[in-house]
């Protein structure tokens, strides 16, 4: 079943999607696509941002568009990779902005789950894809679960920042109280768009000053690899 591993907390709140006849026909789809297609993620990875980062601890969404399509990449968390897999070109021009801005170290691993474990909810706009065929699932109902969930994060009474790089991520921006929560917006990170406004923006500073000016904790943007980590333990 789609979603076996979807958490309790985030399944109340998306009850009313998961109990359409919409959300019916997308599980269908997805379940038939593992079986006759390649799909990524790994489908005990579709809801990986869901199970790091628990609805009532979320600060931050950073809104992706659908997971990468290559091999041993996408592991469920936006923008992020494994350990050990080479750094796609979006996430690199992103490391460099926050080298830029935080004036720290470019991070050597594409793994954002230290983000995630923070707050950050990695999120795609639809969550499969069939390998190497981008935006494949484009249109089949995952955007209908997303929706609920931004508009759940919405209602929450602890503001939220929601980061939006491109249009299809800026879309959702109708779907959310710009008096409560907080915004940020600019181009896509991808090559074809960064030089264009996203390098220079300092979003990872904006967004470590919004949440203190909340009160809150900001965000540790360092990515420590697996051998940094167990170090840490």
């Amino acid at each position: 079943m789609l979603t076996n591993n979807l958490p309790q907390d985030w399944q109340q709140k998306l009850r009313n999607v998961l109990e359409s006849k919409s959300f019916e026909a997308l599980a269908e789809f997805v379940e038939e696509a593992y079986e006759t297609t390649e799909v990524f993620p790994p489908k005990d990875q579709v809801w990986q941002a869901f199970q790091s980062t628990p609805y009532d601890e979320v600060k931050v969404v950073i809104l992706g568009q659908d997971p990468y399509h290559d091999h041993g990449q996408a592991h469920g968390l936006s923008f992020s990779v494994k350990e050990g897999v080479k750094i796609p070109p979006s996430l690199r021009n992103m490391y460099k902005e926050l080298a830029s801005d935080l004036q720290i170290p470019e991070p050597q691993s594409g793994n954002l789950q230290h983000w995630a474990d923070q707050g950050i909810l990695l999120l795609n706009t639809v969550l499969t894809v069939e390998a190497h065929k981008a935006h494949s699932h484009k249109g089949r109902g995952w955007e209908v679960v997303t929706d609920e969930l931004i508009r759940q994060l919405n209602n929450r009474e602890k503001p939220v920042i929601f980061v939006l790089w491109g249009k299809p991520a800026q879309r959702k921006k109708a779907l959310i109280d710009t008096n409560r929560h907080f915004i940020i917006e600019n181009v896509h990170p991808s090559p074809l768009s960064a030089y264009r406004g996203f390098f220079g923006s300092k979003p990872y500073s904006a967004i470590n000053n919004q949440l203190m000016a909340w009160g809150q904790n900001p965000i540790d943007f360092n990515c420590p690899n697996d051998e940094q980590l167990h170090l840490q333990l």
